[in-house]
């Protein structure tokens, strides 16, 4: 490829400048709607729609979807983590464009296949989804938006994140590295 057709890829922002600007985003979302920021809301909203729209008779009978319904006046798709979602998503994407790392392909280890790749990060992804659903929140919503408000679980859950991630990543690294 010649460089005139290269796109200039910048770097990433300094990590430190990113942890306070996710700091001022938590502060300003706190501030603005009273509570932390958070991704497992915005799933079940949308996992509580579909079923709802694809099976309306089952919906009604299972209590769990029956009552978050209710407890958002019938749409949980108005609710505001619903709308972050949709930001974090475009603005992940508009990022990427902008920046020039917007491609379509899998990174991975030189050592696996893309195959091998994408089955762990659904699995992780379906574990963690989980996960979240077990301990009553995300990484986002438990730890970072617990631990702004100086709450002592949300502190032990981002040792209990960080501790079980250091403990898997020897077992796991093959696959990246």
């Amino acid at each position: 490829m010649t460089k005139s057709k290269e796109r200039k890829v910048r770097p990433y922002i300094n990590p430190y400048v990113g942890g306070v600007l996710l700091g001022l985003v938590l502060l300003a979302a706190n501030f603005v709607s009273g509570r932390g920021l958070g991704a497992s809301g915005a799933i079940k909203s949308t996992v509580v729609t579909a079923v709802t729209a694809v099976a309306p008779s089952a919906s009604e009978n299972t209590a769990f979807v029956k009552e978050f319904r209710e407890s958002h006046e019938g749409n949980p798709m108005k609710t505001w983590l619903v709308f972050e979602m949709m930001g974090v998503l475009v603005g992940g994407f508009l990022s990427g464009a902008i920046a020039g790392r917007l491609k379509f392909k899998v990174e991975h280890s030189p050592k696996i296949t893309s195959r091998r790749r994408l089955i762990f990060a659904l699995a992780g992804g379906i574990l963690f989804g989980f996960g979240s659903q077990l301990g009553r929140g995300c990484t986002s919503g438990s730890a970072l938006s617990g631990m702004a408000v100086l709450s002592l679980g949300g502190f032990i859950t981002m040792m209990a994140i960080f501790g079980t991630a250091f403990a898997m990543a020897y077992l796991f690294r093959k696959n990246w590295i």
